[in-house]
């Protein structure tokens, strides 16, 4: 009953995201993980520590987390009653390591404020979505990193935990959120974490192998000609720093005739990036509101597959 576990978590989602009040009230399945992370890096993680040790003190934490938020999945299916009771109630417990309705709804202001011609609220409203420096992005920069974001956390926040929900139920989805909040915390290339968060970000870029490649197709099938922007993801998603994030960022820039990635700054640093889609012009504010239109018909179209996947099981 996987599939119909997903379908329901997913739709609720959709339809209501994450409501600020059950934020104020109980806070966040990722906040909870995020800080037992911090604590874990905090204890655990000792500059004084030669760099092998602080490797495997990052192995150890990084299980005792993905353990953790699994082992309280498993627990919880012990409780539930079976049948369609047991299954919603699975549903309600995944909802929130869905992100369908909240990266909407992050990209939403940065488009809208773009067709403003308010290029600082629209930096601001970026800001939140990447770890870039914004302070000096024009249209451009400001709508590519608004679709690149879209893109590599359409399978982040959405896809890569339907996958592993999926494949594994409720306790599948739960480890992936802890995995993904691992790398996003302590899985960085810098001095404090670049031994301590190696397993963290190696064991992130294994989990999300597929499902970015999945995302990635689905862009290009909810297209309506998907053959440019699968050759696209081929041909450029390999040259990505990242060995995932490519794959639906390129299947992005293609689908909308735009080029993505390129040069950007991370605080005193310039990362030379190569372009995705290279030969197209740069993405406009139209071209961020018709990226979301795409993101829109590849959650139906996940939400549809599940649908299949849950009548035929």
């Amino acid at each position: 009953m996987t599939a119909a576990v997903m379908l329901i978590a997913l739709l609720i989602d959709v339809a209501v995201g994450w409501p600020d009040r059950f934020a104020r009230a109980i806070g966040h399945p990722v906040i909870w993980m995020g800080a037992q992370i911090d604590r874990l890096d905090r204890r655990r993680n000792r500059p004084e520590d030669d760099r092998e040790t602080r490797r495997r003190a990052g192995v150890r934490a990084a299980l005792t987390v993905i353990a953790t938020a699994a082992v309280l999945a498993i627990l919880a299916l012990m409780v539930l009653p079976g049948g369609p009771v047991g299954a919603f109630g699975a549903a309600v417990l995944a909802w929130p390591l869905l992100a369908a309705r909240s990266l909407h709804d992050h990209v939403s202001p940065v488009a809208a404020a773009l067709e403003a011609g308010n290029l600082p609220a629209a930096r601001e409203a970026v800001a939140r979505i990447v770890g870039r420096d914004v302070s000096a992005l024009d249209e451009a920069g400001i709508a590519r990193a608004a679709l690149e974001s879209l893109a590599e956390n359409a399978s982040d926040g959405v896809s890569a935990p339907l996958f592993w929900g999926l494949v594994a139920g409720l306790p599948g989805i739960a480890a992936y959120k802890a995995i993904n909040t691992l790398d996003s915390m302590i899985g960085h290339r810098t001095e404090r974490h670049e031994a301590f968060g190696r397993f963290s970000a190696r064991l992130d870029d294994l989990v999300n192998w597929v499902p970015a490649r999945l995302t990635g197709a689905s862009f290009a099938v909810v297209s309506g000609r998907p053959g440019r922007p699968m050759a696209v993801m081929r041909r450029d998603a390999p040259r990505h720093r990242s060995p995932n994030a490519g794959w639906p960022e390129a299947a992005m820039a293609a689908a909308l005739g735009v080029r993505l990635s390129g040069p950007r700054v991370y605080g005193r640093h310039v990362a030379d990036e190569p372009w995705l889609n290279p030969r197209a012009p740069d993405p406009t504010a139209a071209d961020l509101r018709r990226g979301l239109r795409l993101y829109r018909r590849a959650v139906w179209l996940w939400a549809g597959l599940l649908a299949l996947l849950a009548v035929a099981g």
